[in-house]
C-alpha cells in the first residue's frame, strides 16, 4: 500500500470537506491541491468527485431530524410536499446544463488559471452583494419578506436559486457561494439562504457521485481493495469528519457575520495564483 498516496487522499479529503460548504470553491482549492500533490491523473479526477459524497453525508446527519420530518410527511404535509418540490426545482437547471456541457467545461476551465480567475471574480460579487445587503437593511423603505425558514420559500424562490448555482458550473465560482449569494439577491435573509444551499447540494453532489461511479463501473482496480479502495476511503472519511465541523461552524458564523472575509480570501488567493504563475514562481500549467 502507498503510504504517500494515502497522505496525499488524506489531504484532499480534509481540503474538500472544509471548502465544500463554504463560498470560496471546493473544486477550485481541490483543482489546485491536485496540482500541488501531484494528484491530478484521471483516476484522481474521479477521486474528487466521489468524496464529495462525504461531504454530504456530514449535512444529512447534521440535519437529519429534518430530513426525516420531511420525508415522514411527504404527501401529509403541505410544507414538506412544498419543502421537496422546491429542492426538486432548484435542481433541474444545474443538473441539466451539467449534462450538456460539462465535458466542455472540464477541458477548458477545469485548470489552475481559469479557477484563480472565478476566484476573483467571485470574490468581488460576494463584496458587491454584501454592499447591497447592507444599503438594504439600512434603507427606511425596505419591506422585510416574511421568510423566517427554509420551509417558507416559494416555487419561484427555489428556481431563482436555481438558476444562480448554474454559475458554479464554471471552477472556482463555488457551489455554495452561488446558491447563498444568489439567494441573498434575491432577497433571502442570509440563514435561510445558506440552510437551502446545503440541501440544494444534496441531489446535486450525490447525483454527480452516482453518475462518476456509473462511468466507473467496468474499472475494478478503482474500488478494489487492495488497489485504489483504500485511497478512496481515505478520503471520503477525512471529508466527511472535516465537513461535519465546518458545516457546524458556518452555521453559527453567519448568524452573527457576513461573507466579506471569504470575499478578501477568494482575491488575494486568486491573486496569489496568477502572480506565482506570471513570474514563473510555480509552473501551474504542467
Amino acid at each position: 500500500m502507498d503510504i504517500v498516496l494515502l497522505v496525499k487522499a488524506l489531504i484532499m479529503g480534509i481540503v474538500e470537506g472544509l471548502t465544500e460548504f463554504l463560498p470560496i470553491s471546493s473544486t477550485g482549492h481541490l483543482i489546485l491541491a491536485g496540482h500541488l500533490l501531484q494528484f491530478n491523473d484521471e483516476r484522481s479526477k474521479a477521486f474528487e468527485v466521489i468524496i464529495q459524497l462525504g461531504a454530504i453525508l456530514a449535512v444529512c446527519w447534521e440535519f437529519r431530524q429534518k430530513i426525516v420530518d420531511v420525508i415522514s410527511g411527504l404527501g401529509r404535509r403541505r410544507l414538506s410536499n412544498r419543502f421537496a418540490i422546491n429542492i426538486i426545482v432548484a435542481s433541474i437547471p444545474a443538473i441539466t446544463l451539467a449534462l450538456i456541457f460539462g465535458k466542455l467545461i472540464k477541458a477548458h476551465l477545469f485548470a489552475p488559471i481559469p479557477v484563480a480567475t472565478a476566484f476573483i471574480v467571485g470574490g468581488f460579487i460576494i463584496l458587491w452583494a454584501e454592499h447591497l445587503e447592507k444599503a438594504k437593511q439600512s434603507s427606511r423603505k425596505v419591506v422585510l419578506r416574511s421568510i423566517e425558514h427554509v420551509e417558507d420559500l416559494s416555487m419561484k424562490d427555489a428556481i431563482k436559486v436555481g438558476l444562480a448555482q448554474c454559475a458554479a458550473l464554471i471552477p472556482g465560482t463555488s457551489r455554495s457561494g452561488a446558491t447563498i449569494i444568489g439567494g441573498m439577491l434575491f432577497g433571502l435573509p442570509r440563514q435561510v439562504a445558506t440552510e437551502f444551499s446545503f440541501f440544494l447540494a444534496i441531489p446535486v453532489i450525490a447525483g454527480a457521485t452516482v453518475y462518476e461511479l456509473y462511468k466507473l463501473r467496468h474499472d475494478a482496480s478503482f474500488l478494489d481493495i487492495t488497489g485504489f479502495g483504500p485511497v478512496l476511503l481515505v478520503g471520503f472519511v477525512a471529508a466527511f469528519i472535516s465537513a461535519f465541523f465546518c458545516v457546524k461552524w458556518l452555521i453559527r458564523y453567519v448568524s452573527q457575520n457576513n461573507f466579506k472575509p471569504f470575499a478578501w480570501y477568494r482575491i488575494a488567493f486568486g491573486l496569489v495564483i496568477i502572480l506565482t504563475s506570471t513570474f514563473g514562481w510555480m509552473n501551474w500549467t504542467a
